[in-house]
Parts: C-alpha cells; structure tokens; sequence
C-alpha cells in the first residue's frame, strides 16, 4: 500500500478515491454510509424544542434507484481492495441496511452475522406514533463463502465474562466527553461510540493490519484502530468533517502492544503422555 494513503485521511468522494487503491489490499473495512432517511420537516420535543435530526444534504437521495447505484458502486471497489480473507462491516437503520445487505449478496459477498447493537439510551419517538426506535443493525460479511476471515473468538468471550459473544450488543450513543462538539453543537450528528469499534477492530483484525472506512466522519474509527495498533484509511468529502476527524485521531495514544497480542487465542503445546 502507497505510504500516501496510509494514516491519513483523504478527501474526496470515497468511490473515485477508492478506484486508486490496489487490489486485495485491505485488511478490514468499516462502513457507516448515508442511510438515506428521507426525513420530510422538522421535529419537535413536546416542549417545542427543535430535535438536532439527520439532515444534512450527504444524507439525501432524490430516489431508492439513485441510493441503490451509489450504494452499489462503493460496496463494489470495497469488494475489488479488499484481501481474498479480509472482513467487512457496513452499519445502518431499518432506513437503508437491508437495501445494502441485498446488494452485498448480489455482489458475492457472504454474509457471516448480523449484528443488532442495542442502544441503551435511544432517542424517544417523541410523536408517539411508533415503537420507540432503539437498534441499528451491522452486517459482517467476508469478501466470499470461500474467504477465510480473521476471528478471534476466544478473546471476545474473554471480555464477555468468559460467556461466548452473542449479536445483540448493548452499547449507549455517545454522550458526555465522548459526543465531539464545536461551539456547544455536535460536531457530526451520527458519530458512533467509541465501544462499538472497540469490538468490532479487536475481533476481526491483527495488530499492523490496514482498516479502511470509506466514510469517516467524525473520526472514531481512524482513532480506535490508532489506538489498537492498527494502520487506518480513511475518505472524507467535506474539510469540516476531516479536521475534526484529524484533530481527534492526533490526540490518541495507542495502547501498549504486550496487551494486544491475543496471547488467549494460541493453542497450547501438546504434551505427550
């Protein structure tokens, strides 16, 4: 991989951007895309107070056929740089993910979990007209059936109280010191908590490994994979959004690499009897 890209974050749109990567170059990659909500108005608490919604113009789509084709370029040079035993996530909302799942399959990717993150602290259906929205969901998928993806099992049941990791994960949305701000506003209105790609990066890369996200945003997996010892690509459009994304990741310091070894996942010597 060219120096140029590694560590960095490019901008730009992230297909064209990722037509210059080489092939079968990518360790992992970690998509949160436009979800395309088709947000129609405002939206008001009960006590008149403007909610801080998703509306931003990178969110909108005049038509599914138009959120299809854009989906289906990106998720197809995901495919290309992606290494024959690499891993990748896509997150979204009952929105748009299983638009993106039935393009992946199309695509060949193979499907190995769907992941269902469960936050703890949703935001209240404040109309009351229906069910509180409280989950997003992640597929994990390999670049094909054939793919022999990094997993490491072991150690996810180790931080699970020695219990086997199951898909429903209870993570709050990002609050306090966490939830980035500039002038007292979010910096970015869907950043994704830190704990969610603590998970994700731990369980299906290696130390050195390059992470891709073609959408970063506000920066968290750019700093959790410097944190981890991972290397990190990242593509950005708008220069906002990049530097508060650099800005974040430059103040990370990563993690001592004696505790990243995944020391539980190696097999034990055997012993003849």
């Amino acid at each position: 991989m060219d120096k140029k890209y590694l560590n960095k974050i490019i901008k730009g749109d992230c297909i064209e951007i990722l037509k210059k990567l080489p092939e079968n170059s990518i360790d992992l990659i970690f998509a949160d895309p436009p979800y395309n909500l088709q947000l129609k108005g405002e939206l008001y608490r009960p006590n008149q107070t403007k909610v801080s919604a998703v509306n931003d113009e990178w969110d909108k789509f005049s038509s599914f056929d138009e959120y299809d084709k854009f989906t289906y370029d990106w998720l197809k040079e995901c495919q290309r740089v992606l290494k024959k035993d690499g891993s990748i996530w896509v997150i979204g909302s009952y929105h748009n993910i299983f638009r993106v799942g039935k393009i992946m399959q199309d695509l060949g990717f193979w499907v190995l979990n769907d992941i269902i993150w469960i936050k703890t602290n949703p935001m209240p259906n404040f109309k009351g007209t229906r069910f509180n929205n409280a989950q997003e969901t992640l597929i994990l998928a390999s670049k094909s059936q054939k793919s022999k993806v990094t997993f490491h099992y072991k150690s996810m049941k180790a931080f699970n109280d020695d219990k086997q990791m199951r898909s429903d994960w209870y993570i709050p949305i990002c609050l306090g010191n966490e939830r980035i701000r500039i002038n007292g506003e979010k910096a970015h209105s869907t950043q994704k908590p830190e704990e969610l790609l603590y998970r994700i990066i731990l369980s299906t890369s290696d130390v050195g490994d390059i992470v891709l996200d073609p959408f970063m945003g506000s920066g968290t997996t750019g700093a959790i994979a410097k944190k981890l010892r991972r290397k990190y690509i990242g593509f950005e459009k708008e220069d906002f959004y990049k530097k508060v994304a650099e800005d974040r990741i430059k103040k990370v310091v990563p993690i001592d690499e004696e505790f990243l070894n995944y020391k539980i996942e190696k097999p034990k010597p055997k012993v003849t009897f």
